[in-house]
């Protein structure tokens, strides 16, 4: 069992092809590492194994019989519970919804479906993925299998949690602000935003809007790409979708590093990191700088992108949730309630302005890329932090004005709209997977994927920097269960 659970999704799906592993024994191996690791880290929140079941069996039977395989035939897939799904229920983390089972899927579900993905269950959010910390009323909280008195991050913090324990050798998730980046760094494992509209949606509220994005997560890049294959392409319903085939992502560029230039950033030049991942990032930097042709430490002009980007997704919020808000006031998360609220402050002019230094910021961007293939720096500001801490508080001495300004590293890229890859580069300062951001050119998540993967290959021979893999024995220890089930009190009323 364990042996299947820690092969790729790739070598899976070519097992399967070749009749030699049947999606049922995968789906019993993947079910019974959900059975003992799930307890632990609350990462996998609602589940219909029995019907899973069903359809690994008759997956299996397609194989037998010689029909058409999909991109995802037999894999078990986790879809990130802010994505509707029919018949297995669906909560946003909300408690209004904690009833709610869809009668239908989504695009992005119903794609993966085509594909022959099995949906072994939904992971864990932040109410409506507002936060990066994956807590909820409803189930409450998401750890990270490295420590779990810390955060996994959020909004895709359950995904994260799943990969990295090996209950899903796929999932989905969202980001927006670095909702599934940091949860990648936090936790080990990859996580691809891709640039927006590769990925579509049929229900975004704001659907010509580039910050909110669908993406993909998985344990090497790789099999991001795989996932990225079976949900990328256009869509009628989704005004800004890309017109992508399979093929786009199935069969990546050929990458040679020691022909790209490489700029490294730790903060991009304005936003507020911690002095120990400051240091980690230049040492494992000073690790990587012979794989280029040449490097330098630069970055763009960023300038201020924490007042743009919270009016844009205060807008985006308040047109989303603000009779949510108004109706269910009491069990609203402090964080929808916040964005919610600031839309109240913001003139019509301010929304214009932020519109355009979100243009200027594109630009400078454009002007940077012209002379480097690509740009790294840290995928999170800060180390893990205690799973009961609504929100990183000070990062680099400078206390948060908000609960999103932590992840300012992470959204300043969200404005520039580049596609951007994490991967985890081994331990960080406090002993727990660190991540990097791999930031590709405009619209180029084929480069910008296959360079990460270049990069995950060096990293591999590396024992500082390849992929830590979490103690799953002491997490499948008897009575070994979550202490973070319960939402902490400060929860219930922080801003």
């Amino acid at each position: 069992m364990t042996g299947i659970v820690a092969k790729s999704a790739r070598e899976l799906r070519a097992l399967i092809a070749a009749k030699s592993l049947s999606p049922v024994e995968i789906f019993d191996a993947f079910a019974d590492r959900i059975e003992r690791v799930n307890p632990a880290v609350n990462a996998i929140v609602a589940m219909d194994l029995d019907r899973a079941r069903d359809e690994a069996r008759r997956a299996e039977q397609a194989v037998m019989r010689g029909a058409p395989l999909g991109l995802l035939h037999g894999l078990p897939v986790g879809i990130n519970d802010l994505h509707l799904t029919a018949g297995l229920r669906t909560t946003f983390g909300s408690l209004v919804q904690k009833d709610n089972v869809p009668d239908t899927d989504e695009l992005l579900v119903s794609r993966i479906k085509k594909a022959g993905g099995i949906v072994m269950g939904k992971t864990n959010v932040p109410e409506y993925g507002a936060g990066a910390n994956t807590v909820n009323r409803v189930y409450g909280a998401t750890v990270n299998p490295f420590g779990t008195t810390l955060s996994a991050s959020g909004s895709s913090g359950g995904s994260a949690a799943a990969l990295a324990t090996d209950m899903v050798p796929l999932s989905s998730g969202g980001d927006l602000g670095g909702s599934l980046r940091t949860p990648a760094a936090f936790c080990g494992v990859v996580g691809h935003r891709p640039s927006p509209g590769t990925c579509p949606t049929n229900r975004a509220a704001d659907g010509w809007s580039p910050l909110a994005v669908e993406g993909a997560m998985a344990r090497n890049v790789g099999d991001a790409a795989l996932l990225l294959a079976a949900i990328a392409g256009r869509a009628p319903m989704d005004p800004i979708s890309r017109d992508l085939s399979p093929d786009y992502f199935l069969s990546l560029p050929s990458v040679r590093l020691d022909r790209l230039t490489a700029a490294f950033s730790e903060d991009l030049g304005s936003i507020p990191v911690d002095d120990d991942v400051r240091r980690h990032f230049r040492s494992v930097a000073d690790r990587m700088a012979p794989l280029f042709k040449t490097t330098a430490w630069r970055h763009p002009d960023c300038g201020d992108v924490d007042t743009p980007f919270e009016a844009l997704r205060a807008v985006g919020y308040g047109n989303a949730f603000g009779e949510y808000v108004r109706k269910h006031r009491d069990v609203a998360s402090p964080n929808i309630v916040a964005n919610v609220e600031l839309v109240g402050t913001l003139s019509v002019s301010d929304i214009g302005r932020a519109h355009g230094a979100q243009t200027t910021l594109y630009r400078k961007f454009q002007t940077f890329f012209e002379d480097v293939d690509l740009l790294i720096c840290p995928a999170a500001p800060v180390a893990q932090f205690p799973v009961d801490d609504v929100y990183v508080k000070e990062v680099g001495g400078e206390q948060m004005a908000s609960y999103i300004r932590w992840i300012a590293l992470n959204y300043a890229i969200t404005l520039s709209t580049h596609a951007t890859t994490v991967i985890p580069a081994g331990l960080g300062p406090t002993g727990m997977p660190f991540g990097l951001q791999i930031v590709g050119r405009h619209l180029d998540d084929a480069q910008t994927l296959a360079i990460a993967a270049a990069l995950e290959a060096e990293f591999a021979r590396d024992p500082k920097l390849a992929r830590p893999i979490p103690d799953i024995a002491k997490l499948s220890a008897p009575g070994l269960e979550t202490r973070a089930r319960q939402v902490s009190p400060q929860w219930m009323g922080a801003r």
